[in-house]
């Protein structure tokens, strides 16, 4: 009786302080033969992008300021593939406008804590970190070039809801043609899109890098 107790204590606290870990994870995870990083400010390539960083303002689901700049970036290619994307739009008076490019670990962490459980499938876990974390995923959507205005789509960015599916059958015919319209471009130039967000696509190459948690301040800029 005192071995199988003794076993039963052993067992418990190992599974209690693997949760503390997790719980107290402070750093991103680590792999290795992955590329070095090579990000590269998305402004800097095409200066027509419009930007739209919410998490760099207070209108976001976390309600407060996140990043102290409002800047994106991706990988070199990805950031290249969508750029492509971009200068094709232009040719039906549209542009390409970005809420969300590389995002630092420690900033997918926070979202994961202030996240609801029932909501966690729109936030990645730390634990395996988020290809916003390699510099392969971008958050965007298309405005008006005449009007400067976003075009109309299913649901706002980060909107929680069945709407954010890129499967929605519940949008106008207006929504569903500007969804389609922007994960047709994506597509053929590489990127998919996720299966929770319209808004949401990862680049082909994703494997290949890291998770990094390095901040806006510390990218070099472009020479």
């Amino acid at each position: 009786m005192k071995k199988h107790f003794l076993t039963f204590s052993v067992r418990l606290v190992s599974i209690m302080l693997t949760a503390v870990c997790v719980f107290t994870q402070t750093v991103p995870p680590r792999e290795e033969n992955k590329r070095e990083a090579d990000l590269v400010e998305l402004i800097t390539l095409d200066d027509t992008l419009k930007l739209d960083i919410r998490y760099a303002r207070t209108d976001n689901f976390v309600g407060r300021v996140v990043y102290s700049e409002a800047r994106a970036f991706m990988q070199r290619p990805a950031a290249d593939a969508l750029i492509r994307v971009h200068r094709k739009l232009k040719k039906q008076n549209l542009g390409l406008v970005i809420f969300d490019g590389y995002r630092p670990w420690s900033v997918t962490k926070l979202f994961w804590e202030v996240t609801p459980e029932d909501k966690r499938k729109f936030v990645a876990n730390p634990k395996t970190g988020s290809r916003h974390n390699r510099g392969c995923a971008v958050d965007l959507s298309m405005f008006d070039l005449k009007t400067g205005k976003l075009v109309e789509m299913p649901s706002d960015f980060d909107d929680f809801t069945d709407r954010a599916s890129p499967k929605y059958e519940g949008a106008n015919r207006r929504q569903k043609k500007n969804r389609d319209l922007l994960r047709k471009l994506m597509e053929a130039e590489g990127f998919t899109v996720n299966d929770n967000e319209w808004w949401h696509f990862d680049y082909k190459d994703w494997k290949d890098y890291a998770i990094y948690d390095i901040a806006f301040s510390e990218i070099k800029a472009e020479k």
